[in-house]
């Protein structure tokens, strides 16, 4: 097992949400809420009604699993890797084979739902939850005081299971972005560099892309999971998975598959930049240190 993969997916995964966690409610609010005409709309209520403090609802769910989800991600991607790398019988000199980097990056994406499927809808209702914050009006009343009030408060409305409500668009998001997040990052490392280790140039550049990549195949799910996730706190509008494609298509037209994707490139350039540079920079330190 590379421990140092878990532990730099860690570290790495842990920057990103402090980087990219605004962009990330703002990108809730614009998939699951009619009321805003577009993402700068949603910024400025947000900002109006709410204050800085509304961006950032949520956010001790994701930094508290984060850690644990990003390792597994890139824990079992290069596990992954590297018994698919076996059974092809080559050595470590040769070059990774581009089908196995794809699916190993799938068993990474899926391997992390288990895990982040509970947390992820915590930190969705919370981002949802557009009532002023207490300091601006102490009057206000959200359904949910906090992540531990919310995990205790969906068990027990919906069920244990009910913290895993939109789990498998979230599997059918995570697996074909993370493969095609991997891909992408390893195919412009190979080909802007020349030595085995890829210049902090190149890492920079080939996180923020394929960060942009991974995020344009895996919108269109995100929405759904999004929806599924925050259906029934106020009334239930979904029958299950399709038909909350088809009722979303139908009413909104097919462009609803993409909303909130200009966010989504634009927040995942920046932070996976940061995600793969401390990755990097954690696998190369363990590694010479050892």
């Amino acid at each position: 097992m590379h421990l140092s993969d878990f532990i730099a997916g860690s570290v790495g995964g842990a920057f990103g949400v402090a980087v990219g966690y605004p962009l990330d409610t703002v990108k809730v609010r614009v998939q699951t809420q009619r009321q805003y005409s577009g993402v700068w709309e949603c910024v400025k209520t947000t900002c109006r009604t709410e204050g800085v403090g509304g961006f950032y609802r949520g956010m001790s769910m994701p930094v508290t699993t984060v850690s644990f989800s990003s390792s597994l991600v890139f824990g079992t991607y290069r596990n992954v890797l590297h018994y698919l790398h076996q059974m092809r019988h080559r050595n470590a000199a040769h070059a990774h084979h581009k089908a196995d980097i794809f699916l190993a990056g799938f068993a990474g994406g899926v391997a992390q739902v288990s895990v982040m499927s509970p947390a992820d809808i915590v930190k969705v209702r919370l981002q949802c939850q557009t009532e002023p914050l207490h300091h601006i009006r102490p009057d206000s009343r959200p359904k949910y005081r906090g992540p531990v009030h919310c995990v205790l408060s969906i068990a027990r409305e919906e069920g244990v299971l009910g913290l895993y409500k939109g789990s498998g668009a979230l599997a059918l998001r995570d697996g074909p972005s993370f493969a095609t997040y991997f891909l992408t990052y390893n195919i412009i490392c190979d080909l802007l560099s020349s030595g085995s280790q890829p210049e902090w140039r190149v890492v920079l550049l080939a996180g923020g892309v394929s960060g942009m990549c991974g995020w344009a195949i895996g919108t269109p799910m995100d929405v759904i999971k999004c929806r599924l996730q925050v259906d029934g706190v106020s009334k239930r509008r979904y029958r299950g998975f399709l038909h909350c494609i088809t009722h979303s298509v139908k009413t909104e037209g097919a462009a609803v598959l993409f909303k909130g994707l200009s966010v989504n490139c634009i927040r995942a350039f920046p932070v996976n930049m940061c995600v793969f540079a401390m990755y990097e920079l954690v696998v190369r330190f363990l590694r010479s240190a050892s």
